[in-house]
């Protein structure tokens, strides 16, 4: 299965997290790792060259930080632009259908902040549901999440586990694979 991880951290060469997790996945030839901030450093997107990258996967990764409840500014304008009506939904737009598509999230706040009873009041399935409905809108299979909490208090040793274990999600079978 062919893997495209798109990265969008607009700070990545300052983030512990977003780039030990790229790091390690660059370890594993078979993903494609597409950083847009590097890619698009005027936020102009070649939305062509995109669309290819993506037809050219059976599986994306979005990786990013967890910014006021959402994606950064560029992934949310890549998903504008790119995922657009007559190729990725509506009327002739199935060339993502198929697909797998995943979400892997760091957030500044513990995991327990992301509990109805929490601090943010909501789960991140339910703070992640436009990206969710998004996956369905477009025909790809939305794989569960992967979140890292607290990145602020995660140990050197914590963070290169849960890197490993990101390779793993990345990697992991899907249901008509197992």
């Amino acid at each position: 299965m062919k893997t495209l991880v798109i990265v969008s951290h607009p700070n990545l060469e300052q983030s512990r997290i977003n780039r030990t997790w790229m790091q390690e996945l660059k370890k594993h030839k078979e993903i494609t790792i597409h950083t847009l901030y590097q890619e698009y450093p005027d936020g102009k997107i070649n939305v062509a060259h995109e669309q290819s990258l993506l037809e050219s996967h059976d599986r994306i990764i979005l990786q990013f930080p967890f910014y006021w409840y959402s994606t950064p500014s560029l992934l949310k304008q890549w998903q504008d632009e790119v995922l657009s009506y007559g190729w990725a939904y509506g009327e002739g737009g199935d060339k993502l259908h198929g697909k797998e598509l995943g979400l892997a999230i760091s957030t500044f706040g513990p995991e327990d902040s992301y509990q109805s009873t929490g601090y943010n009041h909501f789960t991140m399935e339910t703070l992640t549901t436009p990206l969710q409905q998004t996956s369905n809108l477009i025909g790809t299979k939305f794989l569960p999440l992967f979140v890292l909490n607290g990145v602020m208090y995660v140990s050197e040793q914590e963070l290169a586990e849960n890197a490993k274990a990101y390779v793993d999600y990345v990697f992991q079978p899907s249901k008509k694979e197992a």
